[in-house]
């Protein structure tokens, strides 16, 4: 028996790694492919990856869309399988959405936004762009747009329930309709709302200059929508 058990001990945190693994996949290319929901005419700033398009680089990481996509996603893998497995072993039964409806959808909230709080503590603590002063500011701040954002993403569960009901139950089954098109939409409400971050507002120095945009014009934009 104890042979057994040091055999496939490894082998269930193999699986569990590979299943975190390809959730951070997932949850990068979301965040990814929101950014052209929420700046569907303007170019963002992704670091070091700029060079590649034929963008300025200004800072290679950090204060980038690149950080954000790194970060939130491996803290949102990080959190959703940890969410899971407490509200799976709270039920007494895995964890699902057509079983367990009210559960999954508090799953749902308090994964985003433990998830997206933990990115906000580790950019508030080793982001070298804040200044020390406002470090505890900057966490506090992130933590509030964290939980506002959060309380949008009440209908990612339903998303693919919905492309079902619309007729089109093999997409719904697919990675696509169950895992990336739902975590797509979550963020673009949770930084979209949670941060503003639509259109001209939100954007850093970077993407305010090469989107030949001014500060006079991003302070306006944000005084009619604040």
């Amino acid at each position: 028996g104890g042979c057994l058990l040091l055999v496939l001990t490894p082998i269930r945190e193999m699986a569990i790694a590979k299943e975190v693994a390809k959730t951070f996949g997932t949850y990068m290319l979301a965040d990814y492919l929101s950014n052209y929901i929420q700046h569907p005419t303007q170019k963002m700033d992704y670091g070091i990856f700029n060079q590649l398009i034929g963008r300025e680089v200004d800072q290679p990481f950090w204060g980038t869309r690149t950080e954000h996509i790194v970060g939130v996603a491996a803290c949102l893998a990080v959190t959703d399988h940890m969410s899971q497995a407490i509200f799976s072993k709270s039920l007494g039964s895995p964890l699902s959405f057509a079983k367990h409806p009210g559960p999954f959808v508090a799953h749902t909230f308090f994964f985003i936004f433990g998830g997206v709080t933990m990115y906000c503590g580790l950019d508030a603590y080793f982001n070298p762009l804040h200044k020390d002063e406002e470090r505890t500011k900057e966490f506090a701040s992130g933590t509030y747009s964290s939980a506002i954002g959060s309380c949008t993403a009440w209908f990612e569960p339903y998303v693919a329930p919905a492309i079902a009901s619309a007729g089109a139950g093999g997409v719904a089954g697919t990675w696509f309709g169950s895992a990336l098109l739902p975590a797509t939409l979550a963020y673009a409400t949770v930084k979209g709302v949670g941060w503003y971050d639509w259109g001209n507002s939100g954007l850093n120095d970077l993407e305010m200059k090469i989107n030949g945009l001014t500060s006079a014009h991003r302070d306006s934009f944000d005084k009619r929508f604040s």
